[in-house]
């Protein structure tokens, strides 16, 4: 015990030595580089004062990371933290080029993950004085992108225009101007006194058989965008492991419309957002979800999961791809409140600023493909959750009412659903509701 105890005490000892000389060596010199010496300390000095000063049998081992310059003129705008689920990236596109000038915070590059698109924002003000990274690199948070000057001047970084350059470059002399004149005249002459006979084009013999294929220079080949690759992995995995089955009904929509025509001019005023009918299927899905739980629920292992909760996911298509935003706890809200979060995660989307908190989870999808012309269609589920309703356009056909053949707007709808887990019975059923209730919304006022 003794023993250890003297090791102890030398080992204090010793590093206090150390530590005096270094705080010493600090006073002394004005070149600052960030060190960390294992045990405690942290200092600023340069890591060879430091490596001359302590002898190689030292016990201790020095960390160095070298600030962006002596004078910290430079700065590192690096790649942020993600998301929890989300370990790196592909860095899209530049925003910036060197030379620019950059305000704090702003961004100058894109990073593609696989749910949503990160800027990269500039740490401090100032002029970018170089890329590190390149456009299609795999990035993880804390990659290095470029570096930025606080002081520089952006005219030093630029480089002059093709049009200036044209102007300031000598002109030729009136004999070389003509030396060139009689060389482009005989090589026009040249072709024509060599002009072989014309013959008939050859063609490559081929067999009957072998295709005739298109030239590759007509081809163009671009890497597939990261969330473009999660989106295929997810639907083909969904395809994969889910029972897919669907069925589909059809939808009168002249109350819902009529609804709409006859109050969307008050509910704009007071709500200050639009009456569409985005949530009168929202409100439909919740009631059908309540009567059919089994739809809600989903299969974990052996295990069934029944929520408690109606978290409906709406698809969204975006220049950079599929999205689905989630509307929480649609079962709480009113036709308002369900526009308004409607609205608000779309322009998210569109404009790549929806978080990943913001699309994780949901319970049931909605898909409108009726806003692109889409008559019918079988969509895929979204994993986890167990089924998806697909809304299509709205056509006028003749349907027979009251023994009168008339025109009515009609929609299609579509469920698909897992048969592992839902019978044909509730997904019927379930369908039936959404018709029920969208054909007469007072349905849900009289909760009938």
């Amino acid at each position: 015990m003794s023993d250890t105890l003297a090791i102890i005490y030398f080992q204090v000892i010793l590093f206090i030595y150390y530590l005096k000389h270094i705080l010493l060596i600090m006073l002394k010199t004005e070149n600052l580089t960030s060190c960390f010496i294992s045990g405690g300390v942290v200092c600023s000095k340069p890591r060879r004062d430091l490596i001359e000063f302590l002898p190689k049998a030292s016990p201790y081992q020095i960390w160095s990371r070298s600030l962006a310059a002596d004078s910290g003129d430079l700065v590192d705008a690096v790649v942020p933290f993600m998301g929890e689920s989300i370990t790196d990236g592909t860095l899209a596109t530049f925003l910036k080029k060197p030379g620019d000038r950059v305000e704090v915070d702003e961004p100058i590059a894109q990073v593609e993950t696989d749910k949503v698109t990160i800027d990269v924002a500039s740490p401090e003000a100032g002029i970018i004085q170089k890329f590190v990274a390149e456009e299609g690199a795999t990035v993880t948070p804390g990659t290095k992108v470029a570096v930025i000057s606080k002081s520089a001047s952006s005219d030093t970084h630029v480089a002059p225009s093709e049009e200036k350059a044209g102007k300031d470059a000598p002109q030729p002399s009136p004999p070389a101007k003509e030396k060139k004149m009689e060389k482009e005249t005989l090589k026009a002459e040249a072709p024509i006194k060599e002009k072989p006979k014309a013959s008939s084009p050859s063609y490559p013999k081929t067999s009957a058989s072998e295709p005739q294929l298109p030239p590759k220079e007509r081809e163009r080949r671009v890497p597939m965008p990261r969330l473009r690759k999660r989106v295929a992995v997810r639907l083909k995995d969904s395809q994969n492991t889910f029972a897919m089955l669907t069925t589909f009904n059809e939808v009168d929509m002249t109350n819902l419309m009529k609804l709409r025509s006859d109050y969307k001019d008050a509910f704009l005023e007071k709500h200050g957002v639009k009456l569409g009918l985005m949530s009168g299927f929202v409100k439909a899905a919740v009631s059908g979800l309540q009567n059919q739980p089994i739809i809600n629920a989903v299969i974990d292992g052996d295990d069934i999961i029944y929520r408690d909760y109606i978290d409906i996911s709406i698809a969204v298509g975006t220049p950079k791809g599929l999205v689905v935003p989630v509307v929480r706890n649609a079962d709480e809200m009113n036709f308002a409140g369900i526009e308004k979060e409607i609205n608000n995660l779309a322009k998210k989307a569109n404009n790549g600023t929806i978080s990943i908190d913001e699309m994780a989870g949901g319970t049931f999808t909605i898909s409108n493909g009726g806003v692109y012309g889409s008559l019918l269609s079988t969509p895929i589920i979204n994993p986890p959750q167990s089924a998806i309703l697909g809304m299509h356009s709205i056509v006028s056909r003749p349907m027979v009412v009251d023994g009168n053949i008339v025109p009515r707007p009609i929609m299609y709808i579509a469920l698909t659903y897992d048969h592992r887990l839902i019978d044909g019975r509730e997904a019927v059923l379930f369908l039936r509701r959404i018709k029920d209730v969208v054909e007469d919304p007072r349905r849900l006022l009289l909760d009938l």
